[in-house]
C-alpha cells in the first residue's frame, strides 16, 4: 500500500515507472501513448521498434528518456466488445503484468492510466473497479505506491444510484447544519448524523465571568478539572502533563492489538504505507494528519464514537462543515469500511483521498 488517484497529465507524474496504454504495434498511437511517446522523444520509439510488438494483457519495459520516470511500461488492453470475449480477465493481466514488470525492476512507485478506458470503448466504471481490483490484489503481497491518473475528470464521475445517495447526504448534512446555526439561541441541538451532540449556544445577555490570566489561576484548578486545565499556573505544568491522554500513537496501538489484527492488515486496510506506520509506531509522540487518522478508523473498522475518541487524541474534530468528514462520516455509519470505495467518492467531490497524505 497505499493506492492513490489523481487528476493529472501523466507525462508529468513523478513515478520510478509510468505505464501507457500502447498499441500491439508499441510504435505510438492516439490518446495517452502518443502523448507518451511526444514527452519521452524519439528515442523511445526505437527502443519500442526492436521489442516485437506485445500482446492484449502483456507488457514491456523501455526506459524513461524524457519522461520524470526511471522506466516506463508499455501495456496492450483489450477492446471491449460487450464483455463476453475475456475482456476482463485480459485488462486485469494488464495491471498484473505491468506491476509485475515494476517489481522487478526495483520500482517502489508506479503511475497508470485507466486502461482501455478511452478509444477501446471500455466502460469506465467496469474498468476502474477492474483497476482497483487488480491494485489491490497486487499490494496484499507488495510495498508499493500505485497512482491512477485521471486527466479527464469530467468522465470519471461516479453516477448511479451510491453517487445519488452520497450527494443527497452531503446535501442534507450542509442544510441541517445551516438550519441548527439560524436557529435562536439558546436551543438544543438534536444529534447530529455523526452520533455527536452539538452543544447549546450560551442564553443571550449573560453575564460573563471576568478572563483568569492563564498564569495566574489557582493550583487547584488542576485538581478540579479532571483533565489537563489550561488555567493553572507554570508551578502545576508537571501536574498537568502527567494527566494528559494517552496521545495518538499509544491510542492507535492499543486499537490494533484489541482488534486482534496484525499491523500489516490494519494499515494496508488503512491506505497507509509501511514506512508512515512505522514512524508512528515508534514516536509516542508522533502527530499524523487529520486524514491519516480518519484512514487508520477505516482501517481498524470503528464506530463513528471511536472515530471521535481517536481524533480527539491527535487533537482533531469531526466537523459537519466538512466534506470529508461528511463523507467518511456517511460510510462509517453504514458499517461500510472499504477504503478504496471511499477514496473514490473523496475523489469524486475533488477532496484529498485516505492515507496518502502522510509525510
Amino acid at each position: 500500500m497505499p493506492f492513490n488517484i489523481i487528476r493529472d497529465d501523466i507525462t508529468r507524474v513523478r513515478a520510478d515507472a509510468v505505464v501507457n496504454a500502447a498499441n500491439s504495434s508499441l510504435l505510438g498511437g492516439g490518446g495517452v501513448d502518443g502523448a507518451i511517446h511526444r514527452a519521452a522523444g524519439p528515442a523511445l520509439l526505437d527502443e519500442c521498434s526492436k521489442l516485437g510488438g506485445c500482446e492484449t494483457g502483456q507488457s514491456k519495459i523501455t526506459k524513461g528518456y524524457n519522461m520524470p520516470c526511471k522506466y516506463i511500461i508499455h501495456t496492450v488492453g483489450p477492446v471491449w466488445e460487450g464483455g463476453g470475449k475475456g475482456e476482463e480477465e485480459l485488462l486485469y493481466s494488464c495491471y498484473r503484468t505491468a506491476l509485475g514488470l515494476a517489481r522487478s525492476h526495483g520500482c517502489e512507485s508506479v503511475a497508470f492510466p485507466l486502461i482501455s478506458s478511452g478509444i477501446y470503448g471500455y466502460p469506465k466504471r467496469q474498468a476502474l473497479d477492474v483497476a482497483e481490483r487488480a491494485v489491490t490484489d497486487f499490494l496484499r503481497d507488495n510495498d508499493m505506491t500505485v497512482t491512477l491518473v485521471i486527466f479527464d475528470r469530467e468522465s470519471f464521475r461516479l453516477g448511479g444510484a451510491l453517487s445519488d445517495e452520497i450527494k443527497s447526504y452531503v446535501d442534507d448534512v450542509y442544510a441541517e447544519e445551516h438550519y441548527s446555526e439560524s436557529r435562536m439561541p439558546g436551543r438544543m441541538n438534536k444529534p447530529s448524523s455523526f452520533g455527536v451532540a452539538f452543544l447549546p449556544t450560551a442564553a443571550p445577555n449573560k453575564p460573563k465571568k471576568p478572563k483568569k490570566s492563564r498564569f495566574t489561576a489557582s493550583a487547584d484548578m488542576a485538581a478540579a478539572c479532571g483533565e489537563p486545565c489550561y488555567g493553572a499556573a507554570p508551578s502545576d505544568l508537571d501536574k498537568l502533563i502527567i494527566g494528559m491522554d494517552i496521545s495518538f500513537s499509544e491510542k492507535l496501538l492499543k486499537l490494533i492489538d484489541s482488534s486482534g489484527r496484525k499491523d500489516s492488515d490494519v494499515y494496508n486496510a488503512s491506505n497507509i504505507s509501511k514506512q508512515v506506520f512505522h514512524k508512528i509506531r515508534s514516536d509516542k509522540n508522533y502527530h499524523p494528519k487529520k486524514n491519516t487518522v480518519l484512514a487508520f478508523s477505516v482501517g481498524l473498522r470503528l464506530t463513528m464514537s471511536e472515530t471521535e475518541e481517536l481524533l480527539k487524541t491527535a487533537g482533531f474534530a469531526l466537523s459537519r462543515s466538512d466534506k470529508t468528514d461528511i463523507i467518511v462520516g456517511y460510510f462509517i455509519e453504514r458499517g461500510r469500511y472499504n477504503i478504496t470505495e471511499i477514496n473514490e467518492v473523496l475523489f469524486d467531490y475533488d477532496q484529498l483521498v485516505l492515507g496518502m497524505n502522510e509525510k
